[in-house]
């Protein structure tokens, strides 16, 4: 016989998965709707791990020009902009279903308050955007001598 690991939350999750089913069957909400819901709103997803040399950001932007992207420091803040747009050569009604995602996205990150902004590189390769974020300086305490009169 194996043993589970037992997971207290799992039985949690599958009981709000089925509550809220219970509350969008009830009222009228349908799968259809939300597939249309989440066409408005795309955010392309990020991964942020620790390197050797710093931090990686990890953007997957597929079908995404490089000149649709822009990558800002600020105030702290790095920022993604872009925008990724739906093939014009295909006519709305022609769709049976569609799945994926176009529009403008925005996503903001908060950074260590150390880092210099311009030390910060970006790479665009096979619909990934890379940002590689060097470490940030420590700041050693600056001592100062106390001279006694």
């Amino acid at each position: 016989m194996a043993l589970v690991k037992w997971d207290p939350f799992r039985d949690v999750a599958e009981l709000q998965h089925r509550i809220n089913r219970m509350f969008d069957e009830s009222f009228g909400r349908s799968r259809e709707l939300d597939d249309d819901m989440n066409l408005r709103a795309w955010r392309p997803a990020v991964d942020i791990y620790e390197a050797e040399n710093g931090i990686v950001v990890a953007v997957e932007l597929p079908g995404v020009g490089k000149d649709s992207v822009a990558v800002e420091v600020k105030d702290d803040v790095l920022t993604l902009k872009g925008e990724r747009f739906a093939d014009p050569a295909i006519n709305e009604d022609s769709y049976y279903r569609r799945e994926r995602l176009f529009g403008p996205f925005k996503r903001s990150f908060t950074l260590h308050q150390n880092i210099k902004p311009d030390q910060i590189k970006a790479t665009f390769k096979d619909g990934i955007l890379q940002i590689e974020i060097p470490r940030p300086v420590e700041e050693h305490p600056k001592q100062i001598t106390v001279n006694v009169e």
